[in-house]
């Protein structure tokens, strides 16, 4: 998983530098960009039950998958311009969810894990 990481994200450099884009992408603007393009997302879900939102998924797939990497896209080059190694900090954040959310108290649970 971590070379494919790597890979994206040299794709994602090499597409950003050829268009001398990195003047324009500090990390206020990427986090920004992250949000807007995750509300791009959400309105293709917006006022819709469980249900309604799973069928919603399977008919706009094309246009949900769009904002999916717009928003991946713009996270992978924020962790890369910060200097993060994407796959190590998201490996960590697993591990620390996986100590807060212990299956034997979250399983089928949807409680914060101060609450469990």
């Amino acid at each position: 998983m971590a070379d494919r990481i790597a890979d994206l994200t040299a794709e994602i450099r090499a597409f950003r530098d050829a268009r001398d884009w990195r003047q324009f992408h500090a990390p206020k603007e990427l986090a920004v960009a992250i949000v807007v393009e995750a509300g791009e997302l959400l309105e293709h879900f917006v006022w819709l039950d469980a249900t309604q939102s799973e069928q919603r998924a399977g008919e706009r797939r094309d246009a949900i998958a769009g904002e999916i990497a717009d928003v991946a896209i713009l996270l992978f080059e924020l962790a890369d311009n910060l200097g993060l190694d994407l796959a190590a900090v998201m490996r960590a954040k697993l591990a620390r969810n996986a100590a807060r959310y212990p299956v034997s108290k979250a399983r089928g649970s949807n409680k914060k894990y101060n609450e469990l």
